[in-house]
Parts: structure tokens; C-alpha cells; sequence
């Protein structure tokens, strides 16, 4: 996602903070922008759009200073403009900022109440506010950034400069990447290590707490209290492709373990918890007046499709009809014009989805995107999009897109659901409450990767999989099934766990491993009878519980547990571990994770 870079050296720093940028671009971003320290001064050049757009603003400008910040954002508080875009700067201070402020509300009406006036629509902007706060008092610059740090609640990784200290560059991290280079009298810093190599192979690993100061070359680093630390510098041998990868031995396994960051940036400013509300600003809907929605998609976006089904249905009572788009267009749909259609891909720029929408909207439908990607053709056609955030996703196989993509379809059901009034301000502050502390869970399964590993050493042999699910946990199951299929190359099939015996039963026996989605839910008991069934064939289970089930240990042959977790939010936390199990059991057959035979990122053609 936003990418920071700092420079301070004998270097002209725009040129090293726009490489450094390019360098991040891999990471996404809508807006970027340059805070440059020259002749005592604080000048900034912001540009809304690709980088290009901010080395055209800078074209033509002296700006011959050393020292300075630059920032690549996706817009998560305020929309993607010129005002938005960072740096911010307040009085003699400019930062830059990855993460979330929790609290800026309670600390913007605070300053706002003491005279501050904001000019954009972002919670960065309060930490401006408070570090210039701080050196009004009397503070320098590294005291003012500590004192801000331990006013605010959340994550960041922030960067800043002061015009009281020309040469100087003050960096703090709190559960988001921060890293130092150091150079030859010259040192970086930036948010991943892509953008030091042009500098340094010489790197410092910051951690949660940590402060750090930049000035003609020399690094100092504090904690919060502000006592000095002393860091051993780590020499980087990566590849250009393995630092984009930052030290993952994949990209799908690095995009795995973004989950967490891209979920969140997500929900992240659409919703309000202590209302349960969930703001879908610019969408011009009547709600209560549908008769139907239809969801298109293709592959993994079908499978988060039909979870949307699953919601939308539970919480809103709108009748809800899931359609592979490359089938939409072919069977004379009975779409009109008070049907809603929600067309879902990663890419925008799925040649059958557009087909498919393309013809729901000769049929006068309202229609809806959820898309990852800005001004792609998917977000042309369609009257509004939800933008998700999950950032470039370079493995062919969908990870965090398809998390961010049920993501996305909670949040609409539960706006839906708000709008219909099937959904109380309780159950929904309840459900947005869980979806906040939902990473963390992730986070906590991402911890047991070795176990994962683990069972994949057992399996990756074998030659044909099903997987079972039931409910709103039985597209988890197909969409387990095609990761498997997709990088090993193993026979793989999802299904509902209630049509086992319908048929696919005659397949159990020693040389079938059967992967069970057993959470504690209302279909815990149904799931546990499927398993007893494959277990008395002969056959081997490799359950998904929730942690502290002992009640399923005896009908499998490997357990997996997650955090207990509210059933509609299982599938984002169930789809984890399957993952992982895909990626490892590819590894070990040395298959081509990122990018497997016959298959692309982006499906162009129908």
C-alpha cells in the first residue's frame, strides 16, 4: 500500500525520494508527493495520480535541498486528492504517514478547539498538528515526534522535517514497516527495502516504538521514553524481484501475510462502530426498492460472490442471485431496472464480467463494482464502485484480494441491511466491532504457519483432494479446492459437505484426503457427522476447528485451529489456512507458485 521514503545526505533529495517512490510503486498508490527542505524552507509538490504525474509538477523547479520526504498514498481517510495526498504540513513541520490514527476524531476536536485549522480530509494531518504543537513549545524535532506518538492510538509508520532543523529527518514506527539505509555520509528511510538499494545494501530493522533521526548521514535511534538504542545494521543480498518480494520466497506467500493490512485498509474509514453505520459516500441507491440482485463474477471472485449471497440474504432479505459471468450473457437474463447487479473482479478488466455487465445494462439495472483497481474498465462501466484496498497482487492465485473482496461484500450487506431495516444499530455495531479485530485473528494463524507446513509434508503426495464446507462456509471450500488445483496441479474438488453422500462418497479411501471446515457454528454438529462418514470409509480428514475443540479430535487425522469468530466472518479467517496449505504443498512438489501453467493474472479475452 502508501509507501514512505526519507532522505538526508549531500545528495539533490528529490531525485533520490522520486526513485525511491518508483521503487515503491509495486506497492499501489493514487496520490504521491515531496516535502523538500531548500534555503530554510519547507516546500511541497503533491500530485494526485501515477508518479509521472508528480515528476511532471516537479519539472522545471530548482529545488536543490538534502534533505526531505516523500509519500505514495491510497486514499483510506479522504478521498484521492491534491489536498489529501501527503505531506501535510503545519507551521515550520511536514510528515508523511502509513497506518491509522484510531483516535484522531477525539484529537482533531481537541486542537480544533484550541484554534488548529485542518485543510484536508486525512488523519495524518493531526499528527502535524501535534508535532508542531510540541515545537511551538519549545521541543526539537525528535522530542515533538515521540510526544506526538504517544498520543495517538494505532498504527503508523511516519516520517517528518522541521524547518528549525534543515538536515534532519525524524522517523517513528508503531505496526507498519520502517527500515534505515546507510550510505557514505547519507542515509534513507523508507517503509520497504526496494527503495535503499539505489543508496546502501546496509539496512536498519526498526521496531514497534522505535525513533529514529536522520542528519548529514548519522542515525541515532530512540524509544518512546527516549533513551538511546543501539541497532547492528543488516547487509542486504537481495535480488531487485526479491526485495519487491520483501525476503518472502513468493510473492503469494508475501501477499498471504498482507492480509491483515489490506483487510483493514478496507473497512478503514467506510465504517463508524460506535453507530454501525457503514458509509458508501457517492452511492445514489434506493435500497428498499430492489427486487433482486444478481452478483456476477469469474473463479476465486465467484466464490467470494457467493458468501455475498450468503449476507446479503441474511442481513438485508433481498433475494440474491450469484451468476458466473461468463454464463450471465448467454442465458437472456430477467435482469430490469429495479435489479441491482454487483459485478466483482480483482483486476477490472475481466473480459467476461465486462461482457456480462455490458449486457445487464442493456437491461437498465443499477450496477455496483467491487474492484481493486482505479480507472479500470470494470469501474468505467458501472454507476458506482467499491474500491478495495488490497494493493498490487502479483501471484496469479488470489489471496488478499479475495479476503478484501469479502470484505467488501459484509460492508454492503450490512449497508443494505441498516437501509432495509432487517439489521438493528446492535447487530451491526456488533458485527463491524468483530470485523475490527478480525486481522489480529488473522495475524494469530499467520503465527502457526509451521503447522501448516507441517500437514503439507504429509499430503503434498497424494493426488486427488475434496474439501467440505457447509453454509456460508462451503464457497470457502471451493475456493480451498481451486487454490490446491491451481499451483500444485492436483486433482482438487470443493463441495457441500450435505452432497457427499450424493455421489462423491464412492470416492473415499486411503488415497483421498478430505479437508474439513468444522468451525464451532450453528453447522458444527452437520459437519461432524460428514467427517464420521469419511472417517468410516477408510478415509483422511484434515479438519479446520476453532481452538478448543476437542469434540472433532477423533474424527481426523490433522487438526488446524483458528480463533473463535462470529459465523459470518468465518469464511475471511477459514480461507487462511487453506491458503497456506495450497502454497506450501506447491512448494514442496516445486511447482511455479506465482505464476502456475496455463493460467494469468487478468483474464482478457471471454
Amino acid at each position: 500500500m502508501c509507501g514512505i521514503v526519507g532522505y538526508s545526505g549531500t545528495k539533490a533529495a528529490a531525485g533520490v525520494l522520486v526513485e525511491g517512490l518508483r521503487r515503491l510503486e509495486y506497492r499501489g498508490y493514487d496520490s504521491s508527493g515531496l516535502a523538500l527542505l531548500d534555503k530554510g524552507s519547507i516546500n511541497i509538490v503533491r500530485s494526485v495520480g501515477k508518479l509521472q504525474g508528480l515528476v511532471d509538477a516537479l519539472s522545471g523547479r530548482t529545488l536543490e535541498g538534502h534533505t526531505g520526504v516523500g509519500h505514495t498514498r491510497w486514499a483510506t481517510h479522504g478521498r484521492p486528492t491534491e489536498a489529501n495526498a501527503h505531506p501535510h504540513k503545519e507551521g515550520v513541520v511536514a510528515v508523511v504517514h502509513n497506518g491509522i490514527i484510531e483516535n484522531y476524531l477525539v484529537l482533531k476536536k481537541e486542537l480544533m478547539d484550541t484554534g488548529a485549522a485542518f485543510k484536508s480530509e486525512t488523519d495524518t494531518e493531526v499528527l502535524a498538528h501535534l508535532i508542531n504543537r510540541e515545537i511551538e513549545g519549545g521541543a526539537d524535532l525528535v522530542s515533538a515526534v515521540r510526544a506526538a506518538a504517544l498520543k495517538v492510538k494505532g498504527t503508523y509508520a511516519m516520517a517528518a522535517i522541521s524547518e528549525n532543523e534543515p538536515n534532519t529527518v525524524v522517523g517513528a514506527r508503531m505496526e507498519c514497516p520502517l527500515i534505515v539505509g546507510l550510505g557514505d555520509n547519507e542515509a534513507v528511510l523508507s517503509s520497504d527495502i526496494p527503495a535503499i538499494l539505489d543508496i546502501t545494501r546496509k539496512a536498519l530493522f526498526l521496531e514497534d516504538g522505535d525513533v529514529v533521526v536522520l542528519c548529514d548521514g548519522e542515525v541515532e535511534i530512540f524509544n518512546l521514553a527516549g533513551e538511546k538504542l543501539h541497532k547492528e545494521p543488516t547487509v542486504i543480498n537481495w535480488s531487485p524481484v526479491m526485495a519487491e518480494k520483501g525476503g518472502y520466497r513468493h510473492f503469494m506467500l508475501k501477499e498471504i501475510f498482507e492480509q491483515p493490512g489490506a483487510i483493514t485498509d478496507t473497512f478503514r474509514g467506510n465504517i463508524s462502530e460506535e453507530t454501525g453505520e457503514v458509509f458508501l459516500d457517492g452511492l445514489d441507491l434506493d435500497v428498499k426498492k430492489l427486487r433482486k440482485i444478481y452478483i456476477l463474477a469469474c473463479g476465486t471472485s465467484w466464490h467470494a460472490a457467493l458468501v455475498g449471497k450468503f449476507l446479503i440474504e441474511r442481513y438485508a432479505s433481498i433475494p440474491v442471485e450469484v451468476d458466473l459471468a461468463s454464463e450471465f450473457r448467454y442465458r437472456d437474463p430477467l435482469a430490469g431496472e429495479n435489479d441491482l447487479v454487483i459485478a466483482i473482479s480483482q483486476s477490472g478488466e475481466t473480459a467476461d464480467t465486462i461482457a456480462a455487465v455490458r449486457e445487464a445494462k442493456k437491461h437498465g439495472v443499477h450496477l455496483i463494482s467491487i474492484c481493486n483497481v482505479m480507472e479500470s474498465s470494470l469501474t468505467r462501466e458501472a454507476n458506482w464502485s467499491f474500491m478495495t484496498h488490497a494493493g498490487p497482487e502479483i501471484g496469479v492465485a488470489s489471496t488478499k484480494a479475495f479476503t478484501t473482496q469479502l470484505t467488501a461484500l459484509l460492508l454492503l450487506a450490512i449497508n443494505f441491511g441498516r437501509s432495509t431495516g432487517r439489521m438493528t444499530a446492535a447487530e451491526a455495531v456488533a458485527m463491524l466491532q468483530e470485523l475490527v479485530h478480525l486481522p489480529g485473528k488473522i495475524e494469530k494463524v499467520l503465527m502457526k504457519e509451521s503447522s501448516i507446513e507441517a500437514i503439507a509434508k504429509e499430503y503434498f503426495h497424494y493426488r486427488d483432494f475434496i474439501f467440505l464446507g457447509r453454509g456460508i462456509n462451503y464457497p470457502i471450500a471451493l475456493e480451498g479446492a481451486l487454490k490446491l488445483k491451481e499451483i500444485s496441479y492436483i486433482h482438487a474438488e470443493g463441495y457441500p459437505a450435505g452432497e457427499m453422500k450424493h455421489g462423491p462418497i464412492a470416492l473415499i479411501d486411503e488415497n483421498m484426503p478430505v479437508v474439513a471446515l468444522a468451525p464451532a457454528d450453528s453447522l458444527y454438529a452437520k459437519m461432524l457427522g460428514n467427517m464420521e462418514e469419511v472417517k468410516a470409509r477408510g478415509g483422511l480428514v484434515i479438519a479446520i476447528l476453532t481452538e478448543g475443540d476437542t469434540t472433532a479430535a477423533p474424527c481426523a487425522d490433522h487438526t488446524f485451529t483458528v480463533p473463535a469468530i462470529t459465523e459470518a466472518l468465518a469464511p475471511l479467517l477459514l480461507s487462511i489456512p487453506l491458503q497456506l496449505l495450497a502454497y506450501h504443498v506447491a512448494v514442496l512438489k516445486g511447482t511455479d507458485v506465482d505464476q502456475p501453467r496455463n493460467l494469468a493474472k487478468s483474464v482478457t479475452v471471454e
